[in-house]
């Protein structure tokens, strides 16, 4: 019979997830640069929908497993949901209507995505499953 005890984060999956959310942040970093010499596109916005869904996916299922470090991992998470709104949205828009959201939201978007990863990383660090 399975043990209903959460199994401890060790050095590994902590490192894993750390260096996770130092690529994710600079990644957003990297294609909002991009995104600004090529001028934005509607394919942009639809990569940073598809990627940041499957994360989401990830650290919801993780935080669920936390007894220490959840709030930091949620709030990480909470702002990788909204940038990603903000950005792929303005960049749709852009696309589409030839319009900015907001008088631009994207570098906002942007913004709150590489402080959503960097808190995933910090989370990460402080990360507990059992007392």
């Amino acid at each position: 019979m399975p043990s209903s005890l959460p199994r401890p984060i060790t050095l590994w999956p902590r490192l894993l997830l750390v260096a996770g959310g130092l690529f994710g942040a600079a990644g957003v970093a990297l294609a909002a640069v991009a995104a600004h010499i090529t001028g934005g596109s509607l394919a942009t916005g639809a990569d940073f929908l598809l990627f940041h869904a499957a994360a989401l996916v990830g650290l919801a299922l993780f935080a669920i497993q936390l007894t220490r470090g959840r709030a930091p991992l949620l709030v990480g998470a909470t702002a990788i949901l909204l940038g990603t709104l903000l950005f792929s949205g303005d960049l749709t828009a852009r696309a589409l209507m030839e319009m900015k959201l907001f008088g631009g939201s994207a570098p906002f978007g942007g913004t709150l995505m590489i402080a959503g990863w960097l808190m995933v990383a910090f989370a990460a660090l402080r990360a507990r499953t059992t007392d």
